[in-house]
């Protein structure tokens, strides 16, 4: 991605979660050469913003807003949907039942999580570390 295409992307509300995701990808790789992430972290962050963004979409109404900040060592990741019903942990009543896993793993992927009521829907906020010994 050119550095004017990374700004475009940044202006930009991401409509899929693979759009988000390369978004926080290009985000993290302005980062400099020894201050990365771990492979492993990386693939958390962005299994996160999947998981947000995919949610968002399925059962929040609608993705209506996508950020995402580098500060530091950290990242945070901001998701408003259209949705005001906070996020829930569905019982699975089968092992066989796709799906319910996606908001447990945000939280315990994330070092803070935060639901805000909006005029919209809500907003899920979720800091993550970045640094090479997160």
């Amino acid at each position: 991605m050119t550095a004017v295409e990374f700004a475009a992307a940044r202006t930009q509300r991401p409509v899929t979660a693979a759009m988000a995701r390369s978004h926080v990808r290009a985000l993290l790789g302005e980062r400099s050469e020894g201050a990365g992430a771990s492979p492993t972290v990386v693939d958390d962050i962005l299994l996160v913003v999947t998981e947000l963004v995919t949610n968002a979409v399925r059962h929040g109404g609608g993705l209506v807003a996508f950020d995402a900040t580098l500060d530091g060592d950290q990242l945070t990741v901001s998701v408003t949907d259209a949705s005001p019903a906070a996020p829930r942990t569905v019982p699975r009543t089968r092992a066989a039942t796709p799906g319910g896993f996606g908001w447990p793993l945000v939280q315990q992927l994330g070092r803070e999580v935060t639901v805000t009521p909006t005029a919209q829907g809500k907003t899920i906020r979720v800091v993550m570390a970045v640094g090479p010994d997160a």
